[in-house]
């Protein structure tokens, strides 16, 4: 089984700002979620947490981890989609549906290509799949990696809405391998 959960809230995310590979901390709401899917989780059995290096998604890690000691990887490859020339950006500001459009496929000057993006979470995945096939694996991640992470059990949506697919701060969706 495969587990999956958004990192807590961040002021950018009240602020609707991209952040991408920036490095933000929880805020206290983002805290206070955090906590409330360490509850929701208690009753699953874990036995891997593969999380996003960074600091948003790491603390949210540690604090669904906190008294279980589930061994913890901080994997590169499921960190956040780059956001590039947008990062830091409003989503009002850009064509951010543009951005999260997998047919259209934009290409942008330093931004992580939509198909690029697609096949670095897939191939991961993949990975995942095969290594861990008998064990219960926690993804703790990003709104943008729930996107393909969905993508990949459940075919990308013809409508082209990829938005509609993104999990919310410390949503916790699940998948069999």
């Amino acid at each position: 089984m495969l587990f999956i959960t958004r990192h807590g809230q961040t002021d950018c995310n009240v602020l609707h700002k991209v952040q991408g590979k920036a490095d933000i901390s929880l805020n206290a709401k983002g805290i206070n979620q955090a906590l409330q899917t360490k509850q929701k989780l208690e009753s699953q059995k874990i036995d891997l947490i593969i999380c996003s290096p960074l600091k948003r998604a790491k603390e949210t890690a540690e604090i669904i981890n906190s008294n279980r000691n589930i061994p913890i990887i901080y994997d590169e490859k499921i960190s956040e989609r780059d956001f590039g020339e947008f990062e830091g950006t409003e989503q009002e500001n850009f064509d951010f549906e543009g951005f999260w459009s997998y047919y259209k496929n934009f290409k942008y000057q330093k931004a992580e290509n939509i198909k690029d993006f697609f096949s670095r979470i897939y191939s991961r995945l993949d990975e995942i799949k095969s290594e861990y096939r008998n064990i219960n694996v926690l993804l703790v991640t990003h709104g943008g990696v729930s996107i393909p992470v969905n993508c990949y059990f459940n075919g990308i949506p013809t409508e082209d809405n990829l938005l509609s697919l993104v999990l919310n701060n410390c949503e916790v969706a699940s998948y069999v391998f």
